[in-house]
């Protein structure tokens, strides 16, 4: 009887714990469902006179590190979400060394 409860309760604290992993705060599985595949992207849905930024991190708070017009086309190694939006590590296409994060909400598959 005893060994039945301890059993039981390791199962609940077990199923409890991954129950409680965190949702926004690390980085997503590429083939996860939450998560755009990696590969090539261009920037599609900026409103007229606007740019995507591309940010030193995943986030708002991060420095801007220039403007991406639509049609901007880059290249997505990994996503991960930050609160309720994706933001993906991404490398420009036409200057391999300039890289950062977008949105993926305004990223399209080419």
């Amino acid at each position: 009887m005893r060994y039945a409860i301890s059993a039981t309760l390791g199962a609940i604290i077990l199923g409890g714990l991954a129950a409680c992993a965190p949702v926004g705060g690390g980085p997503v599985s590429l083939g996860g469902l939450n998560a755009g595949p990696a590969g090539t992207y261009e920037v599609n849905g900026v409103e007229e006179g606007d740019m995507l930024k591309l940010r030193a991190g995943p986030g708002t708070g991060f420095r801007v590190i220039t403007g991406l017009p639509n049609g901007t086309v880059v290249r997505v190694l990994d996503c991960e979400r930050t609160g309720g939006t994706r933001w993906c590590k991404a490398v420009l296409q036409e200057a391999r060394g300039l890289d950062g994060y977008v949105s993926y909400a305004y990223l399209k598959r080419l």
